[in-house]
């Protein structure tokens, strides 16, 4: 089958499960509502933060407070694509109709990394807009240096979320079992690893802890990683490659 039919079947497919739209769109919901909801707190306590935290106060950053949140349903749509065949026993049809499994699985991938593209960079900017809207006159200007390439950046790091779980999700072939493990890594154990002060060298490059530094345009004051906006992507970006070649070589040496 023709690599352009394999890539509509599986826009066919995404499109036709009504999880997968549900998530991608609870991903949206959350984001901006919490970003919101974290502005309108801020601006409110801004006069009464340290002139230390003031210093630090990052208004774009800030809009993106509900990705932390809104990553999970990334997470669920990831790990929803390429898993829901194997929970179905539908994978041995597709790859008896498409049996070079490469071309199988990367045209999964590159029809939903196009969709967790579309839906992740417009929610960065509804959720950039509308947060510094929440802001008033603590708010930060598209035009501002270094917002623009914050707010794109959003959209790339919740698409780069998707794909590593994809990845993952391809390597276990399990739906219950990827989310079991990605669920507590990326809200749990990073979290945990990237604040405590033994592990906190470790917790920085993570895929997340690294990644998000492309949303930030205030450096905190204590900040010292040893990389900036496009270092943090870039390691996310060789933590989706090894997921997503550990997924292609899991499926081209075990059975469906």
């Amino acid at each position: 089958m023709a690599a352009t039919q394999v890539i509509r079947s599986e826009w066919t497919k995404i499109r036709s499960v009504a999880s997968t739209v549900w998530t991608l769109s609870l991903a949206v919901v959350i984001t901006i509502a919490l970003g919101m909801l974290i502005a309108a707190l801020s601006k409110s306590e801004f006069d009464d933060m340290s002139r230390r935290d003031q210093l630090s106060f990052d208004p774009t950053f800030i809009s993106f407070a509900g990705m932390s949140l809104g990553q999970l349903a990334m997470i669920v749509f990831g790990v929803l694509v390429v898993s829901n065949e194997y929970s179905t026993g539908m994978i041995r049809s597709s790859l008896a109709a498409v049996p070079q499994r490469g071309t199988f699985l990367f045209s999964k991938i590159a029809v939903a990394t196009g969709l967790s593209l579309v839906v992740g960079l417009a929610t960065s900017f509804v959720a950039f807009f509308l947060g510094q809207a929440m802001l008033g006159e603590h708010r930060a200007e598209i035009g501002d240096p270094g917002v623009l390439r914050a707010v794109i950046g959003g959209g790339l790091y919740m698409t780069l979320i998707a794909m590593f779980s994809m990845g993952v999700a391809a390597m276990l072939r399990s739906p219950m079992l990827s989310l079991g493990i990605l669920m507590p890594f990326f809200f749990l154990v990073s979290n945990i690893l990237g604040n405590v002060s033994a592990t906190e060298k470790i917790g920085r490059y993570l895929p997340d802890q690294a990644g998000s530094r492309i949303m930030q345009v205030v450096t905190p004051i204590d900040d010292d990683k040893p990389y900036g906006p496009w270092g943090g992507l870039g390691i996310m970006v060789l933590w989706v490659i090894a997921a997503i070649a550990g997924g292609y070589v899991t499926l081209k040496k075990r059975d469906a």
